[in-house]
């Protein structure tokens, strides 16, 4: 049964890993919800909602202007988020450092 356990938790880890970040200015709903952990159905349509009525993404931290969806939550999820297929999510504080070099 021990062995059964450690097996399950490798695999379990495993797929966390691998887990790839999702681009939240191109995705549906449903992907979203099943790709960022702590975000559900519903916040995942609110969020391609926003997207529909304002605009593409710019920074991930306008995820906090998403309805139900914090400040917190943003610094939690942020690392599994992308704003366009090229390359990682960039945030305000990834721009200003930028531009400071």
């Amino acid at each position: 049964m021990k062995k059964l356990l450690i097996a399950l938790f490798a695999t379990f880890c495993a797929a966390n890993v691998i887990a790839a970040p999702v681009n939240i200015n191109t995705a549906d709903a449903k992907t979203i919800s099943e790709s960022i952990s702590g975000i559900g159905q519903k916040k995942a349509e609110a969020i391609v909602k926003y997207r529909t009525e304002v605009g593409p993404f710019k920074t991930v931290e306008e995820l906090a202007n998403v309805s139900g969806i914090g400040e917190k939550t943003v610094q939690k999820i942020k690392n599994d988020i992308l704003l366009s297929d090229s390359g990682a999510a960039t945030s305000k504080k990834d721009a200003k450092t930028d531009k400071q070099q």
